[in-house]
């Protein structure tokens, strides 16, 4: 997993993408989806695929691979690195959604929601998939909204493909959890060796879970505002979290 583009520039989004395998382009295949990131106020929201054949689903099952949220930091490394290991029929790839991207999308004029910006990026990762490729026959996403309506959307653009769009799919279906894992894996390493492009001096890293009802990320927060310029990029300042102190303690600014 090379992230080199990206930690050189965090302010963008960036795609990341293993080789396809040879297989994939020859026999039908099923293709996870699930994300990492969607509720922390700091950082980015990491979308991951991850495919197989269909007649070798079984082998990817053997390699106990489970929902993400249930392992440990060190468990996920070491699943990722048997998925990135078995070129000969797993491929994976990542849209990496930059804090800055997030924020500024559901703060334009038009307006833009997170549910929105997650379908797009599915969407956006299936066509990839297809792009590349994959035989793609079977598609099993994680739900975000209802799952009815985000099947039927997901069905509409592609009628081609057989999609189960399930709540907790994660821990449902196999290659799903594969997806969970590649999409932690990347927001955790992100997140981990982020570099930051303001000068910040020796920033302290301890900032907790990023999650806003972490004390240590309220304190984070209240002690990197900056009262003209506001949050670091690494902050996603749209969240009601970020909001709310800069309300408080940032200088006013009438437009």
């Amino acid at each position: 997993m090379e992230l080199g583009d990206f930690e050189r520039d965090n302010s963008c989004s960036r795609l990341l993408a293993s080789p396809v395998p040879e297989e994939c382009k020859r026999e039908d295949c099923c293709l996870g989806i699930d994300e990492a990131g969607r509720g922390p106020v700091l950082g980015p929201m990491v979308y991951g695929i991850c495919y197989c054949p269909v007649s070798r689903k079984k082998e990817l099952e053997e390699l106990k691979v489970a929902d993400s949220k249930t392992l440990n930091e060190s468990e996920r490394e070491r699943l990722f690195g048997k998925l990135n290991a078995t070129t000969d029929f797993i491929g994976w790839a990542l849209h990496i959604l930059s804090p800055n991207v997030i924020s500024t999308s559901m703060q334009q004029r038009a307006k833009y929601n997170l549910n929105a910006l997650s379908h797009d990026t599915a969407i956006g990762l299936i066509q990839h998939a297809l792009d590349t490729g994959v035989q793609l026959k079977e598609v099993f996403v994680d739900t975000v909204g209802p799952a009815e309506k985000y099947q039927e959307k997901l069905k509409h653009r592609f009628p081609e493909l057989d999609v189960t769009v399930r709540p907790k799919a994660d821990s449902l279906f196999p290659v799903v959890s594969a997806a969970s894992i590649c999409a932690k894996v990347a927001r955790d390493r992100v997140v981990k060796g982020w570099k930051f492009l303001e000068d910040l001096g020796d920033i302290d890293m301890d900032y907790g879970s990023g999650y806003p009802n972490d004390p240590k990320t309220k304190d984070w927060l209240a002690k990197y505002l900056d009262p003209v310029f506001g949050y670091p990029q690494f902050v996603r300042f749209s969240w009601s979290t970020a909001q709310t102190i800069l309300d408080r303690s940032a200088a006013p600014v009438v437009w």
